[in-house]
């Protein structure tokens, strides 16, 4: 395992944020996964895992213990008989690389989760969904090493306590586990997911579309919204999505729907079904109803032009680029003006190191 002290950790970020490591490795091997903990452990100090940096908010004083950024490379698939295949991938294989193969190979379940930055690690922690897709309905097995045992196990989708946006390794067992390979039970020459409204309108036009036009459209719909990584775009300088969209009772949206000013695109809130009884809530639709439109600036931490949701820093760094408390106090302003205006609590989405 090699060790670099110091190291920046804004550039390894898609928010650009964020102080020094005061330890830093990366791990290519399960082997080096242990050693690395072995390590923290052996000094006492914390231990931190970093994916692809895109769901993440960095402390300006850095972190003060050593970040380990998981590499495990790899991405195959396996002939499971019947019409599933089984996609095994690397946790540090590339998420978008990891949908492209699967499409490629014209097995469909993932197609809809396109243009999502990130590392295949990360999407068994926050059950990464979009479009009408979620990874827990195809995840088969995660591999990871068990922190508390010094072992590496194995786990069904059962066994990760999938819910939206959580599972048990960022709620109940939250540090526990360090995600080594995901596998994904996919369907061999499946038809795509189609069921987004927003999605459906962008194919209307397309006669029976295919995996690879599903993703393509996809993609398009998130570089509108500020939700692709692309170079140069100042939009792109956050963690995606920084509020969860809320879950409520279902007798509740009527009530939400009086509170409405009209300074949204629709006086009635977006909602979709969720568990029994439960509807989800656009945040973004809360969002513009509390006042803050897109574009909306406190200093160099901002709201995406391009989508309510995203939060953004404006500016680069090495020129008084948004800190990591400018990001808080404004995601404050915006939780303070929802919750007195319709009494919901608006939930981070990106997790926070180091504060």
């Amino acid at each position: 395992m090699f060790l670099i002290e110091n190291q920046p950790l804004a550039p390894l970020t898609t928010f650009g944020i964020g102080g020094p490591a005061r330890w830093f490795a990366e791990a290519a091997t399960e082997g080096e996964i242990e050693e690395a903990v072995a390590w923290s452990i052996e000094r006492k100090i914390d231990l931190f895992i970093l994916g692809g940096g895109s769901n993440l908010l960095v402390a300006d004083t850095g972190f003060n213990g050593l970040v380990l950024k998981i590499g495990l490379p790899g991405i195959e698939t396996i002939d499971s008989g019947g019409q599933s295949k089984v996609l095994r991938a690397g946790a540090g294989v590339s998420w978008d690389d990891c949908v492209n193969y699967a499409i490629t190979a014209n097995c469909a379940g993932i197609e809809c989760l396109a243009g999502i930055p990130g590392t295949v690690g990360g999407t068994p922690v926050q059950n990464v969904g979009a479009y009408g897709q979620e990874v827990s309905t195809v995840i088969d097995r995660v591999r990871a090493y068990d922190r508390h045992s010094g072992a590496f196990v194995e786990m069904s989708a059962a066994d990760c306590s999938f819910s939206y946006r959580r599972s048990r390794f960022n709620t109940s067992d939250r540090d526990r586990f360090i995600v080594t390979r995901v596998d994904y039970r996919l369907t061999r020459d499946g038809a795509p997911t189609i069921r987004y409204p927003e999605l459906a309108r962008a194919l209307m036009e397309t006669e029976n579309p295919s995996l690879i036009e599903v993703a393509a459209a996809v993609r398009v719909i998130r570089r509108n919204k500020g939700m692709l990584l692309v170079e140069g775009d100042p939009n792109c300088r956050s963690a995606g999505s920084f509020f969860k969209n809320p879950v409520v009772r279902e007798e509740r949206a009527p009530e939400i729907a009086e509170r409405s000013t009209g300074l949204s695109f629709t006086r009635k809130p977006p909602q979709y079904p969720a568990g029994p009884g439960e509807v989800k809530l656009s945040a973004a639709w809360l969002i513009e109803e509390a006042g803050f439109h897109r574009g909306y600036r406190l200093g160099n931490a901002g709201i995406s032009r391009r989508h309510t949701l995203a939060l953004v820093n404006y500016g680069e760094a090495d020129q008084g680029g948004a800190s990591a408390a400018d990001i808080l106090a404004l995601a404050d302003q915006i939780r303070a003006a929802v919750r007195a205006q319709f009494g919901i609590e608006l939930e981070m989405e990106p997790a926070k190191v180091g504060f």
